[in-house]
């Protein structure tokens, strides 16, 4: 008898070498780290977590990615299937990232780095200079 799904459940289709690729990691733990752990992946994760942005408006948010650094990084998420890209036909073209469903799934996970990152800096008596304007004064989302 076959598995039924939950309603819950994510289904990506992928290549036979995408496929290949991820039976080549020794565990699935070393999968996950591969597909978020680029330079600018999680920065780029956490910002999108507040709603769609525009090409630009992550490379504002990411002042030290080079061009060609953040478009690699995003090129590699939406292959991943953690963002989707959309094309608008407009003059000039708008392009717009956002999270999938899978990229979603990462929220809860982005929180706990966010909220262990502010354990840290605490534990070394670092102030952290880059505290947002958000009520709790940290820069993580809610």
């Amino acid at each position: 008898m076959a598995k039924r799904k939950k309603d819950s459940e994510i289904h990506l289709d992928i290549t036979e070498e995408k496929r290949q690729k991820l039976e080549s990691y020794h565990c699935t733990m070393e999968a996950g780290i591969a597909m978020i752990g680029g330079k600018y992946k999680i920065m780029i994760i956490y910002h999108l977590m507040k709603g769609a942005l525009r090409y630009n408006q992550i490379a504002k948010a990411l002042p030290n990615a080079t061009p060609k650094m953040l478009s690699q990084q995003l090129k590699e998420l939406e292959s991943d299937g953690i963002i989707t890209r959309t094309l608008y036909p407009v003059v000039p073209p708008k392009t717009e990232y956002s999270l999938t469903r899978l990229g979603e799934a990462l929220k809860p996970v982005i929180e706990s780095l966010c909220a262990w990152s502010q354990r840290y800096y605490e534990a070394c008596g670092v102030e952290d200079i880059h505290k947002s304007e958000l009520p709790d004064k940290t820069n993580c989302p809610k």
